[in-house]
Order: structure tokens, then sequence, then C-alpha cells
């Protein structure tokens, strides 16, 4: 596709609150390629935390509760000035989508022709445009527009070719759960050791659980009860119940590395359970973000706490040859055409599935 139609279908979000923000069009503006760009056909789009965080407005430090508090309707009250992954506000309308899909249909100047028609994925943690230093970057669908659409613009470095037999939805799952997930690994050295991953049913966390025995991990996952079976059929060597007694059933000293996407009252347990000398990372605070911290642990024990946000480019040229090398899998648990994006945010919400939800785009008339 080399012309592109005037208009096209997308979700706007008007403001930061509740799901009532998000609007379904069927008019807005197709995107035309500026210099460097490609426009994308999008096919398919993952949901994920950030997308409804960055809707309720949680990154702001106004904010103190845990993700689902305010995930259906917002919050009270919100300060917009740094509710976003950058720290600034927000620009409205804005369509999210951090995961993103599809075909370019069109290339701005500078961009060889020829990559029209290439299947690619979108790189969820872009870097900054504006600033080439390390630990700046925009994210897909809130910094700029993003993948809940059916075309979307974004720098051609950003698009990367991928060559797979995976379907739409099965590649809509990667982006943005799996790159935070091998970056963390990549950025905390993770290799053959015993590795404790938080919060595993998720789409973050399931990632995580794939990719660590990638490198050979010995891994002990936590999640609901109810999901222990679907956790070990994608790697994980234990399960620990989310509402067990961490001290209880591992003792002291007993992993690695700590991969924590939960926070929360529950925090400070992780460093107890870490050997001396052991490694921390996050990516995520779902539980809460703010946690109880003894220093005396962190320096009597030698421990090293990482966060984990701006992405090598290296983690998600990973993913590519993991796909393509059939190495991970995919875990679809629903997908949603693009107009039910609210009921599909409601499922996410309720924290009863295992792996990702999958927005489905509808095709160019």
């Amino acid at each position: 596709m080399t012309t592109l139609p005037e208009t096209m279908h997308a979700v706007h979000l008007t403001g930061h609150g509740g799901i009532d923000q998000l609007v379904y069009r069927q008019d807005v503006p197709t995107p035309q390629p500026q210099k460097g760009q490609v426009i994308i056909n999008v096919r398919a789009a993952g949901v994920n935390n950030t997308d409804i965080n960055t809707r309720i407005g949680w990154y702001s430090k106004s904010i103190t509760g845990d993700t689902n508090e305010g995930g259906a309707a917002g919050f009270d009250a919100v300060d917009a000035d740094d509710a976003s992954w950058s720290g600034q506000p927000l620009v409205f309308p804005r369509i999210q989508g951090a995961d993103c899909t599809g075909v370019i249909a069109a290339v701005g100047e500078g961009v060889d022709p020829a990559r029209i028609g290439e299947r690619v994925l979108v790189r969820t943690m872009m870097q900054d445009p504006d600033n080439d230093s390390r630990y700046f970057c925009w994210t897909l669908g809130s910094e700029c527009d993003g993948g809940f659409a059916q075309f979307t613009a974004v720098p051609a470095h950003e698009a990367f070719p991928i060559n797979s037999d995976w379907s739409d939805i099965e590649l809509a799952s990667i982006p943005c759960a799996y790159s935070t997930a091998e970056n963390m690994l990549h950025r905390i050295g993770l290799g053959a050791e015993r590795v404790l991953i938080t919060g595993a049913s998720g789409g973050v966390g399931s990632a995580a659980v794939q990719l660590a025995k990638c490198r050979g991990a010995d891994v002990i996952a936590i999640a609901g009860a109810s999901k222990a079976e679907a956790i070990k059929a994608i790697g994980a060597d234990q399960v620990i119940a989310r509402d067990a007694d961490l001290l209880d059933v591992l003792g002291s000293d007993a992993v690695d590395v700590v991969v924590d996407l939960v926070g929360g009252i529950k925090w400070p347990v992780l460093l107890d359970v870490m050997r001396r000398g052991g490694r921390y990372i996050t990516a995520g605070a779902i539980a809460g973000p703010i946690v109880d911290l003894d220093l005396r642990t962190l320096y009597l024990k030698d421990l090293t706490l990482k966060g984990s946000t701006w992405q090598d480019v290296e983690a998600f040229t990973n993913l590519i040859s993991y796909i393509e090398n059939n190495q991970i899998s995919p875990l679809i648990a629903a997908t949603f055409p693009l107009h039910d994006i609210g009921k599909a945010q409601e499922m996410f919400l309720e924290k009863g599935f295992v792996g990702k939800i999958v927005l489905t785009v509808p095709e160019v008339e």
C-alpha cells in the first residue's frame, strides 16, 4: 500500500481517568510519513499495564496506590504534569498502544521504498528523538501515538523486520512485555543461576519465565495458586503461591537474582531471600510503588538494586532472534476487536488470566 486513506479507525485517549476516556472513532486523520519515518498498517496490538497506567496517570508521583486501584475509574486527583513515562505532560488526544505489529504501508524521505510491504515489530521503548543520551526514551503510545489504530507512524529504525510464521495476534503479544523482561535479564546479567520472578502470570512475568530458561536459569515463580500449572508449563521449575510466606518456603539467602514486577508491602522479604552479593531488578510495581527498605539489609548483604526502563537495542534484537528460531512461544489469554478495548481492559484488570490479551485491528476497506 502506497496511497494511504484520509481517515482511519483508532482509539483516542481524551484525558487521564477511567475507561470512559477511551473513545473509538472512525474518522481520525491518517498519519503521513515524515522524514525518516515509516507508516505501519497495524494488524494487532497487545494490552499492557503501561496503557492503563498512562490512562489513569499512575506514573505521577502524586499517586501512591497500586495500579488496580484506579484502573477502571481512574483516580480522584492526578498531577498531570508528571503523569507519563517521560515525566512530561501527556498530549491529548493520544492514541495509545505500546505493542504494535503490522506491515509497512508507506515511507518518508530518506527511507528505502523497498521496505513497503515489510512485516515488522515496533520497539516499544524507543530512543528519545530529541536526546540520544542513554536513559532517555519514549514509550510508544505515551510520548507518541501507538498501535491502537489502523495506522501508526514510527522512526524507520524502530520498526524491526520479522520473518516468522507466527500469526499477527501472536506477534502482537511480544514487544512490550518481552522486551521489558529481556531487558531486565540483560541488564542484571542473568546466567545459569537461581532466579525468583514475581508476578509470573502476567505478560512481563510469564515472558521473564521463558526468557530466564533460555539463559539456563533455575526459575522460581510467584503467582496465584490457580495459575501454577500454567506457569510450570512455560518453564518454571517451582511455583510459589502469591500469599505464601517466602521465608518459610525458601529460607533466607536462597536465590541469586530477583526479577520484581510487584513491589508493595511484601517487598522487604525479597531482600531477605537473596543471597549475599545478590542482584535485584524491577520494572514495575503493580502492588504499590512505595516500599520499606532497611538499608542495613542492603549494605550488610552487599546487594545490588537496579531499575529498568531504558532498553539497549540488543534486548529487542534478541527477541527477534528468539522468535525466528522458535526459542520462545507466545502465550495468548484472549483476543478482542479494537472497538472492545474497554472490555479488554476490564478483563486485564481482573487478573484472572495467564499471558497476554491482544486487540485485533480492523482491515482497511
